[in-house]
This record gives structure tokens, C-alpha cells and sequence, in this order.
């Protein structure tokens, strides 16, 4: 029994981990190397990276950028990788 409660939190924290960190089917996750504490900054870096990646991409304001066509709100996350930072960006799609 012990075993089972063991293996069920583990699938657990794994699931709420991904989750957490954006990795669902239709996000958009970009991970930066420099930290970008001006919002403006980070916005127009997101929007840089992305048409690199040949993605047609407009800010609309309220964090919401239009990419190809579809609505996708910006969600930040900083996480500590081996004790350095890390931001994190997820962008979400909406229906």
C-alpha cells in the first residue's frame, strides 16, 4: 500500500510540475537567457523571438499577443534551475 501512495504522489508532482511550467498541448513556451525586468523590454524581446521563428506576431495589449492568427496571453514564470534563474515564458492560447 505504502508503495502505491509513494508512486501516486510522484505522478502527482510531476503532473502539477508540467503543468505548472506550461507544457500543455497548444502553449507556446520560450525560455530567455537574459532577465528582463522592463515589461516593454520583454515584450518586444518575446515578440523578436518569435519572428525568428518566421511566426507573424502582433502585441495587442493587456498581455495578449495575436500570433498567426490566434490570441495568446503572456503568463510569466521565474524558476530556480541548479540555483540560477530562469524566466520562463508561456504563452497560452485562448479560445
Amino acid at each position: 500500500m505504502y508503495i502505491f501512495v509513494t508512486i501516486f504522489t510522484v505522478l502527482g508532482v510531476l503532473f502539477l510540475f508540467n503543468w505548472l511550467m506550461g507544457y500543455r498541448k497548444g502553449n507556446i513556451t520560450i525560455d530567455f537567457d537574459e532577465r528582463y525586468f522592463n515589461q516593454k523590454d520583454y515584450r518586444a524581446a518575446i515578440q523578436k523571438k518569435l519572428e525568428s521563428q518566421g511566426r507573424n506576431v502582433y502585441y495587442q495589449g493587456n498581455n495578449l499577443f495575436n500570433i498567426d492568427g490566434h490570441t495568446y496571453l503572456l503568463i510569466e514564470r521565474n524558476v530556480s534551475m541548479g540555483g540560477i534563474p530562469l524566466q520562463r515564458t508561456i504563452l497560452r492560447r485562448e479560445e
